[in-house]
């Protein structure tokens, strides 16, 4: 369960990317943007059999699986940029994500889990940390008008959150079916930019390379590792620890120049990383309790 977990938080060091990868990308427009990333996912997926036959697992997959597999991946890029569409960022990126803690307090629904005061304190520690990168100093106002957009971004986060959650119950489904629900998100999302909004290519080999980077890992590979962590890990701490990924994401945003640093974002880190650690108390006492033995003795 270890070796999984961490391949499970390996997601986030690629996730942190997306938004610098999405202002690069100049003003390609969100479904367009997605149909092509999910394209390049698909074709790591179907790399990473060539190469390596121990991925190409086969299996039978039911299906409930496949509606689950692409439902989640889909529904969640459909739902998240609906609510970007219909309400102010800062609110939509809020409300979207409450996904941690809905994977934390749903993971208690599952049989053989076990749920914790540290997960659910760890989980709302995050919470808190993104209000505070989310917000910026600006207050947050929820206003009637954009109900659609709040209603789309609580979607997106309860279609993610079920996605992760459910992926659990279909363990010995192998992660490189993940391969074909990005190719299935790929065919739709190029559908949903045909009916509703206009073509924008990458307008110069910068703004393409990071389209290609956002498909290599955030959009690709990260789909694969997150779905083998939440399958076989403690999903109990991925989800806690998933609020270090707004955070990894604005520091990279400093990093580049494209935001500032302030008191609030460190109070902001200590929180998200103070959550992840609590979150992740069993997990340390597990690994350190061999060696207070050994001492002992």
């Amino acid at each position: 369960m270890v070796r999984a977990t961490l391949v499970g938080l390996s997601t986030f060091a690629m996730w942190a990317p997306l938004a610098l990868l999405t202002a690069f990308s100049g003003d390609v427009p969100p479904f367009l943007l997605s149909a092509i990333a999910f394209a390049i996912g698909t074709a790591v997926g179907i790399l990473a059999q060539v190469v390596f036959p121990s991925f190409r697992q086969r299996a039978h997959v039911p299906p409930a699986a496949w509606l689950v597999g692409i439902a989640g991946l889909f529904g969640y890029h459909f739902l998240y940029f609906t609510a970007l569409k219909n309400a102010p960022a800062v609110e939509a990126n809020l409300i979207s994500y409450l996904w941690p803690l809905l994977i934390v307090l749903g993971s208690a629904l599952m049989p053989g889990e076990r749920l914790g005061w540290h997960h659910i304190l760890g989980a709302i520690a995050g919470l808190a940390g993104t209000v505070l990168i989310v917000a910026k100093g600006g207050s947050l106002s929820f206003e009637g008008q954009h109900s659609v957009g709040y209603l789309a971004a609580a979607g997106a986060a309860i279609f993610w959150s079920s996605y992760s959650l459910l992926s659990r119950r279909f363990g010995a489904v192998p992660t490189s079916t993940v391969t074909w629900f990005c190719g299935a998100t790929a065919v739709l999302s190029a559908l949903c930019h045909v009916l509703l909004e206009p073509t924008i290519w990458p307008a110069n080999s910068a703004e393409w390379i990071a389209v290609i980077l956002m498909g290599l890992f955030p959009l690709g590979a990260a789909f694969f590792t997150w779905d083998y962590g939440v399958k076989h890990g403690n999903i109990q701490l991925i989800g806690s620890a998933s609020y270090v990924i707004p955070m990894f994401s604005t520091l990279l945003l400093i990093i580049a120049g494209r935001a500032e640093l302030s008191a609030q974002l460190l109070l902001a880190c200590l929180l998200i990383t103070g959550g992840a650690t609590l979150a992740a108390k069993n997990m340390i006492l597990r690994s350190r309790k061999p060696a207070v033995e050994t001492v002992l003795d």
